[in-house]
């Protein structure tokens, strides 16, 4: 499968309400809630959402064999690890969008290639209907492999490029664009400002 961007309907799509618009870079609205997951994790072992609670974490949506962004927003992601060096306790959650092929195993080259380190940066997998259940509908985002009935673009996955900001309570505070118009340092302010909240 290769990677295929909608462009601005992703934009659209993936926005949620996020934090970019002009003059609100300073906001952490509360915008919505991450339901509960069970998802495997690249080691093999089962990542449950309660172990990030307590925890300031960023997630993005990728996929390994993926041409086109993903390769990218890894790059910014391991970009944000080596940044985030002074906060162990935040954690960077990459989402397969691309469970068939992207087993533990596979997941666990792509990260070493990206130097993830184990303990802040993991890579979840798991059943297809469950992740793009939880993209969907829990983080609000637009993502299709192009299986469906009718599909303009068969075989061809299609997902946001947006990071997505959670707090200590699950609660999701802020969409930031991974695309051409990524700006680390509001990403970085806004880690930072959630992480130095008391729980």
């Amino acid at each position: 499968m290769r990677c295929y961007l909608i462009g601005l309907l992703l934009v659209t799509l993936g926005c949620g309400g996020g934090t970019e618009q002009a003059g609100q870079y300073d906001e952490l609205p509360i915008l919505s809630t991450v339901p509960d997951f069970a998802l495997t994790e690249r080691s093999g072992r089962t990542v449950e959402l309660s172990e990030l609670a307590g925890r300031v974490w960023l997630a993005n949506f990728v996929f390994t064999q993926c041409p086109g962004p993903c390769p990218l927003l890894s790059q910014r992601m391991s970009r944000l690890q080596e940044s985030l060096q002074d906060r162990p306790d935040v954690r960077l959650v990459s989402f397969s969008v691309d469970p068939e092929n992207d087993t533990p195993d596979v997941l666990t080259h792509y990260a070493k290639r990206w130097q993830a380190d184990p303990q802040r940066w993991l890579f979840l997998t798991g059943d297809k209907t469950d992740l793009y259940h939880l993209i969907k509908d829990g983080f609000k985002l637009a993502v299709d492999d192009g299986g469906q009935p009718g599909s303009p673009d068969p075989g061809i996955i299609t997902h946001s490029l947006r990071f997505v900001l959670v707090d200590r309570q699950g609660r999701i505070r802020g969409y930031y664009q991974g695309g051409e118009s990524y700006r680390e340092e509001k990403i970085l302010a806004a880690i930072r400002r959630l992480a130095g909240e008391m729980g």
